[in-house]
């Protein structure tokens, strides 16, 4: 039984490392095309950037990489054990699945443990470090300060998201900040607007702006808000590490961020009770707007811890569909690997797309493809190990 285990394992653990390598090489050259081929372009790129940059890419692909290169190897390695009949030879001997594949899911508990520490800290402290490297070379070059459908953070804890991006024209603009010592927000939405890069400054021309000051649950009109500057350098060491985007926050940063945030909210609680009704609908707005802002916080924590078990219901779900397969072909485990792949992505895809619609639960949206997976695998692994076709 442990030379078989032996065996076994070092089956999984080489083909984990042939896909890993594979899954990390193509993802790594789509990052660092996507954000590097403008800059090689315009001759801002040198040869030592494109390796800094791969460096620091590699813990932030790898997050991606080993739960499709464990469900890849599993699919390849039990399909080739089931086609060249080794799977008939373990069960004629008296040998269950279950205790055959026992190391398997060992190791993918390991990976699952090493995809957190990961996803949790490694990989948004080196999405952090890629992008100051990026934002180096293109401090000249406007198109890379801003990035659309994300949270960008600048210096004075301004952030600003933007819906679409075409050349300097900005749509659906929503732009914050934080004023921790008055426990305030200022808030602005804007229909569209432009942008421009002015001595080390981000210059924002906003249309149909609409600001505002939340300040212990009350609103107040700011009047006419018309340009936004912000501060494209930090004004310390100190001051750059509070502005990561919401995808480069650790865990513990995440969880910093979402609480300042619903510290300025907290007085909303005491003014429900025996409120006149245009002050309870006031209430009621600002709630609505205080899950606007944090759900997006929350939706990025919940799919970091989530995506972290994605090995373990890979791993379940990849043996008993490699056994049903009966195939050698490596072209087969990856197609099967990819849609598989395809469908639990399409839940993460789905939450980030409603992070601003607190009504959906978006957050929780993003532990369904682990719970499918993990009981479709669970239910096909038992089919399996009692031979139910």
């Amino acid at each position: 039984m442990k030379t078989l285990h032996t065996y076994l394992t070092r089956q999984v653990l080489g083909a984990v490392l042939m896909t890993v390598t594979v899954f990390t090489f193509v993802l790594l050259l789509g990052n660092v095309l996507k954000e590097i081929i403008e800059l090689l372009i315009n001759r801002q790129a040198t040869l030592w950037l494109v390796v800094q940059a791969i460096g620091l890419l590699i813990p932030y692909v790898l997050v991606f990489a080993l739960p499709m290169g464990m469900l890849t190897a599993t699919l390849l390695v039990f399909g080739r054990f089931s086609a060249d009949n080794e799977l008939t030879a373990v069960r004629a001997s008296g040998i269950s699945l279950v205790a055959l594949i026992t190391p398997v899911l060992i190791v993918s508990i390991v990976l699952s443990g090493l995809c957190a520490w990961i996803n949790l800290e490694v990989a948004p402290q080196s999405r952090n470090a890629y992008k100051a490297l990026i934002q180096n070379a293109v401090r000249e070059n406007p198109a890379g300060v801003l990035r659309e459908n994300q949270y960008n953070v600048f210096s004075e804890g301004w952030t600003v998201y933007v819906r679409k991006i075409k050349g300097n024209d900005l749509q659906g603009l929503k732009i914050y900040r934080v004023e921790e010592d008055k426990n305030a927000i200022v808030w602005i939405n804007a229909r569209a607007g432009k942008f421009a890069l002015e001595e080390g400054q981000l210059v924002l021309l906003l249309y149909d702006a609409i600001p505002s000051q939340v300040q212990d649950g009350d609103v107040t009109s700011l009047g006419v808000w018309g340009e936004q500057r912000l501060e494209l350098e930090p004004k310390s060491s100190k001051e750059r590490k509070k502005a990561p985007g919401l995808s480069d926050m650790t865990l513990g940063e995440l969880r910093a961020h979402l609480k300042k945030l619903e510290r300025t909210f907290i007085p909303i609680k005491a003014k429900v009770d025996g409120a006149p009704k245009k002050l309870r609908e006031e209430i009621q707005k600002m709630k609505k707007l205080r899950e606007e802002i944090t759900t997006p916080v929350r939706v990025q924590i919940h799919r970091q811890v989530a995506f972290s078990f994605a090995c373990i219901g890979f791993t379940l779900v990849g043996i008993p569909l490699g056994i049903r397969a009966h195939r050698r072909e490596t072209s087969v485990g990856m197609g099967i690997a990819l849609l598989l792949v395809l469908v639990y992505y399409s839940f993460i895809i789905l939450a980030q797309s409603w992070d601003e619609r607190p009504e959906f639960y978006p957050h929780l949206i993003v532990w369904i493809p682990n719970f499918f997976f993990q009981i479709v695998g669970g239910i096909l692994l038992w089919r399996a190990n009692k031979g139910v076709s």
